[in-house]
């Protein structure tokens, strides 16, 4: 499925209308797409008074579509929010609308208005649409509060919710909370984005009639992980294959007290085929893996008084990952230590082949950034959030609010596929190509599931998958066994382990 943002949804509809297509016919399938939920859901739960906000624009047009289309089952009543309608589109369904649809003015008929919303079985939203900028107006605000808190009545938002930039998902003063979005033609930034996201419901996208030759032909902003994968099939394996051509794997994982990290993304690595796995542990850690993981090769290092690998096996795991190797994973559960920054730069800048760097991998980096930049290494990063911006020096929150131009920018301007974790993680490549995941689950959320996802894209990438095809099909597989564990065992006592035995399921 694409994302497309608000200029490249403007560009579908005028190239659908040279085509042939008339925007009134977008309009009312557009409407109709949504009356047709509405009234599912009216005779589902037998609500009777229905009250649709309308704006001035197109948006406002497609809610007098769907107010003509209920009033036939319902007691309908119209909100103009910002008086009649401006566009010759919206004012030409707003006179095709029956007698019995009663038609409020919110600024002339304010107390009638707010005592409809709060009484109201089903809240429409078409107050704003894809154009909408900055915040609400303090009128506007005020309704969409009382909307909010009439929690007995169902609410479905048309395209999206009110007071939601389009592009970047910011909320500034306020939303519509959405029970149901219904998304014309695509999705856009706003229903994959978080905290934006929540504000959308159960969100379906419906065709308003835009020629499939025209949206094929068309640019989008993202592309979600599953069509990417449906595209790019594992290829298949030779009968001939052995532990040689299936590529070999180094792990530079664990410390001290981190044991479990390194056998986590361990076990996710050879869960995903990677014919040898070769772990570069602290010797320390050496017979409590070799206990739980029989199928490594382990490579026992030497480790300084505070049980990290310590600095001067350097030139051991250089050799072991360039000359040894087809990919390596470096950081899960490593420690940080001024030693562990020098030995990840060290190898970070030395390495030729592929490379994951998670957790402490990418901790490590963060006072010299630029090495990425340096570096010859074909490069994956996994950060979550809090690692981000510790690397772009900035806060969490700043992360959140725009995560989309945050990872494509950093994986364009550092030469890497970043992936950017959190709920719909999103894959940047160099190329300025993002992917954003729709499989997954808020029960994931638990300390392990970034170090199995980290063993997946590594183990892809040594099997010799490019950056982007390892990165986009770990973060997509990742998700699908939270989803299968989330159903066997619920998203609240699920572990990252089982979804690990999960992969044998999907494979």
């Amino acid at each position: 499925m694409i994302v497309t943002d608000s200029n490249t949804m403007r560009q579908i509809e005028a190239a659908a209308v040279n085509s042939g297509v008339a925007l009134r016919d977008l309009m009312e399938k557009a409407g109709t797409q949504t009356a047709a939920l509405a009234a599912k859901l009216i005779t589902e739960k037998k609500l009777q008074q229905v009250c649709v906000l309308c704006g001035s624009g197109n948006n406002g047009g497609d809610g007098f579509v769907i107010a003509r289309l209920l009033s036939v089952m319902s007691n309908v009543t119209v909100i103009l929010t910002a008086g009649e309608p401006k566009t010759e589109l919206a004012r030409a369904n707003f006179d095709r609308l029956p007698q019995n649809v009663r038609i409020l003015y919110y600024t002339t008929h304010y107390y009638e208005s707010i005592g409809l919303v709060r009484e109201a079985d089903m809240l429409v939203d078409a107050v704003y649409g894809i154009g909408f900028r900055e915040g609400l107006s303090a009128d506007i605000a005020d309704l969409v509060t009382f909307c909010n808190e009439n929690t007995r009545a169902v609410k479905i938002a048309v395209d999206l919710p009110s007071g939601i930039e389009c592009d970047t998902g910011r909320v500034l003063n306020g939303c519509f909370m959405a029970d149901y979005t219904v998304s014309f033609t695509s999705l856009k930034p706003l229903h994959v984005l978080y905290p934006s996201a929540d504000y959308c419901g159960e969100i379906s996208v419906v065709d308003v009639g835009i020629p499939e030759n025209v949206l094929n032909s068309s640019p989008y902003t993202m592309l979600s992980t599953d069509s990417y994968v449906k595209t790019h099939p594992f290829p298949k394996q030779k009968k001939s294959a052995h532990k040689g051509t299936n590529g070999t794997l180094l792990s530079l994982c664990g410390s001290y007290g981190m044991a479990g990290a390194a056998i986590l993304s361990a076990e996710a690595a050879l869960r995903c085929g990677v014919g040898l796995l070769k772990m570069a542990v602290p010797s320390s850690l050496y017979p409590i893996l070799a206990g739980r993981l029989v199928e490594p090769v382990y490579i026992p290092l030497a480790q300084s008084e505070d049980g990290l690998v310590d600095i001067d096996e350097y030139a051991r795991l250089m050799q072991l990952i360039n000359q040894e190797s087809d990919a390596a994973l470096i950081g899960c559960g490593l420690g940080l230590s001024g030693n562990t920054k020098s030995l990840v730069a060290l190898l970070v800048d030395g390495a030729t082949r592929p490379l994951v760097l998670d957790a402490d991998g990418i901790n490590a980096i963060g006072v010299n950034i630029n090495i990425l930049k340096r570096s010859a290494a074909p490069k994956i990063l996994t950060p979550h959030p809090g690692e981000m911006a510790r690397l772009l020096g900035t806060t969490v929150q700043a992360v959140q609010a725009d995560r989309y131009r945050i990872a494509r920018d950093f994986a364009a301007e550092y030469n890497v596929t970043l992936v950017l974790k959190g709920a719909n993680t999103l894959v940047a490549t160099p190329q300025g190509k993002v992917y954003v995941n729709l499989t997954g689950n808020e029960g994931m959320g638990k300390g392990g599931s970034g170090d199995m996802l980290a063993g997946m894209a590594a183990s892809f990438l040594a099997q010799g998958m490019t950056t982007e095809e390892a990165a986009v099909t770990a973060v997509y597989y990742h998700g699908l066994a939270g989803d299968i564990c989330a159903e066997r065992f619920s998203k609240r006592a699920m572990l990252p382990s089982d979804m690990i035995v999960a992969l044998k399921t999907l494979f």
